[in-house]
């Protein structure tokens, strides 16, 4: 052909490279500069896109998956999601074991994009046959052919990052990015990214966001697995009731621990302020930004870059639910710009 299109080959091209957006509104009142990785700009709308695509092409490379393999795995819906999306593409069949607590969003979209679901009991302990994890290895036992991705227990979790979100962010700040924060759950993303910074600067500081009712807080402390700090909780993506050896703790400074409501309306907060149309873990962050500026962590010369891991679409019957929010005991909060739905007949 003459004149050469400019196109992509398919669409898992597309995955990381996404943006860094600086935070103003949502901020305003904190000390330092603050930059969102804006993960919901890759093609499967989350940070899990590049995990998929590296274990699933890593595999491919040792032999391990074939046209007729079936890619099972545990997820709150994003990881799934992703691994979908890839199977699709590369005529792979996909199992998804999400828990009980994923948004129905998540599931009705993991059954669009060709996925089986099986949705487990989040309010079991981890050993339980019936928890996600379980579900999954068992899938991965009784089904022949089959690969299970096992993103809690797989290093290649954490080298996905090391790899592509790590080095964007150093370049994206020319290398002036002072702290990290990052949710934390398998611990893929901030132990990456993470490994990448400190390598480039020990004095970067790499905070982790975890969830009360999750023992990650406690195990990085202390080194101690409490299961009494295992209570329920809402926010998906966010926090462990097991210790992942996806999460390179040492490279983590500190954890801070944020709660449900906090979490849900800060992520509200950035949609009205800054115009991202954010997940659950995206508030979680900002809420754990606030509070430790009220431990007077940063200064104004402080660079802090977050990760808002997903896009907001997937939570439309939860946080953005005033009817869920209610329900979950929510008191409303104000936010700046207040919307409605008005029928005209």
């Amino acid at each position: 052909m003459k004149n050469k299109i400019n196109a992509h080959e398919n669409i898992l091209s597309l995955i990381g490279k996404t943006p860094l957006i600086k935070l103003n509104r949502v901020t305003s009142n904190c000390y330092g500069n603050y930059y969102a990785k804006y993960e919901a700009l890759s093609p499967g709308h989350s940070n899990k896109d590049r995990i998929a695509i590296h274990i699933i092409e890593s595999a491919e490379k040792k032999g391990l998956v074939h046209k007729n393999t079936t890619i099972i795995e545990t997820s709150s819906g994003n990881t799934g999601l992703s691994l979908s999306m890839v199977s699709m593409v590369k005529g792979y069949k996909c199992i998804v074991a999400v828990s009980s607590k994923s948004s129905q969003d998540k599931i009705d979209m993991l059954k669009s994009m060709g996925a089986k679901v099986y949705v487990c009991p989040s309010n079991v302990p981890a050993d339980d046959k019936r928890s996600y994890y379980q579900v999954a290895k068992r899938l991965n036992e009784e089904i022949k052919d089959s690969f299970y991705i096992n993103q809690y227990f797989n290093e290649l979790n954490i080298d996905a990052h090391y790899k592509t979100t790590g080095p964007e962010i150093w370049n994206q700040t020319n290398g002036n990015i002072t702290h990290l924060i990052a949710s934390s759950g398998t611990g893929g993303t901030i132990s990456g990214i993470g490994r990448f910074l400190k390598e480039k600067n020990p004095e970067i500081k790499i905070i982790g966001v975890d969830a009360f009712g999750s023992v990650l807080k406690k195990y990085h402390e202390t080194g101690e697995f409490d299961a009494n700090e295992i209570y329920p909780y809402r926010i998906e993506g966010l926090g462990k009731n097991l210790i992942p050896s996806s999460t390179d703790f040492s490279v983590i400074d500190f954890f801070e621990k944020v709660n449900d409501e906090d979490s849900a309306y800060a992520s509200r907060e950035i949609v009205f302020n800054e115009g991202m149309f954010v997940g659950y873990t995206s508030g979680a962050c900002l809420q754990a930004i606030r509070q430790l500026n009220k431990k007077k962590l940063f200064s104004n010369n402080s660079v802090i870059v977050t990760i808002f891991c997903d896009h907001g679409s997937r939570y439309m019957s939860k946080i953005y639910s005033d009817k869920w929010m209610s329900a979950q005991g929510f008191e409303k909060k104000s936010i700046e710009q207040e919307s409605s739905i008005e029928y005209i007949s």
